[in-house]
């Protein structure tokens, strides 16, 4: 296993890398800046896009360009014009949150939540926007939402509340896009902070986890018990996918100062872009929003 350095853009809160199998390309945002990057998968042909709030996560769609979930709502992003025009707000009334992770399933829904900006109060909530544009909520009392993925067959959706201390596991129903049976899929085991922050599946099943502010990568066998562990040259891992041509190559990102006082600092590699090779399985790919 080899983890390298592949881009150091000193990204404030670096987050949810994207890798598009159509594109051959990685996408990963700056959540506090406002800012959408894409590069190779050696980490050349760096592109960047300024977005006008603050980012929680991004979606390629099958016709072109983006969604984006930025503080006050869901936009679309133009990459030609960069031009961003506004399609929902589902939380107008809730001024001290803003939109957080989100992914898209194998029909092209795109679900995404909320985070209250303090990381005090469960006042974010877990939404699912349809191709028609509609917005439905799932799931409500979260403080800050994280980790959307879902199981390679597609029937169980794996979310976490990232200070609960608790991934969850839903049953995912693909005809409708509706979770029930909310459960525990693993509890973390954090020396210092039991915080999860982004996850993605690999193609034998299993969960990736960063565990932001203790500087862990994580993997969980489909029972929720620990496979390995990888700690990482910084403590402020914040989400992981799987890419590169054979998506055998683990991209992480991490922040360069972190939200709040009471969070640990970091190390000069703080805000960079990691890629991990040599671990011996593949991801699978990303899905395009159908709208």
């Amino acid at each position: 296993m080899k983890i390298e350095v592949l881009v150091d853009v000193k990204t404030t809160l670096g987050e949810g890398p994207l890798w598009d199998v159509q594109e051959q390309r990685l996408y990963w945002i700056d959540s506090a800046d406002g800012r959408v990057f894409r590069a190779t998968a050696q980490g050349d042909e760096v592109r960047a896009w300024q977005v006008p709030q603050k980012i929680g996560s991004m979606a390629l769609r099958k016709n072109g360009g983006a969604i984006v979930s930025l503080a006050r709502g869901i936009h679309t992003l133009d990459f030609e014009t960069g031009e961003v025009q506004l399609i929902t707000d589902p939380e107008p009334e809730r001024l001290n949150n803003r939109l957080n992770d989100g992914k898209v399933d194998a029909q092209g829904r795109f679900l995404f939540g909320s985070m209250d900006t303090l990381e005090e109060g469960p006042n974010g909530a877990l939404y699912r926007l349809d191709a028609d544009m509609s917005v439905h909520k799932l799931e409500d009392n979260i403080i800050v939402s994280n980790g959307p993925c879902w199981s390679p067959d597609g029937n169980t959706f794996y979310f976490s509340d990232t200070w609960c201390g608790d991934i969850w596991a839903y049953d995912y129903d693909q005809r409708t896009g509706d979770i029930s049976n909310k459960r525990v899929f693993t509890t973390l085991q954090g020396e210092h902070f039991k915080s999860s922050d982004g996850s993605t599946v690999d193609e034998e099943g299993c969960l990736w986890n960063a565990q932001v502010y203790e500087g862990n990568l994580v993997r969980y066998r489909p029972d929720g018990t620990i496979d390995r562990t990888i700690p990482m040259p910084v403590k402020n891992v914040t989400s992981v996918m799987f890419g590169g041509p054979n998506l055998d190559i683990l991209y992480v990102t991490c922040m360069s100062r972190p939200p709040l006082a009471r969070f640990p600092t970091d190390n000069v590699l703080g805000g960079s872009v990691f890629a991990i090779s040599g671990l011996g399985v593949r991801g699978l790919p990303e899905h395009r929003f159908a709208g």
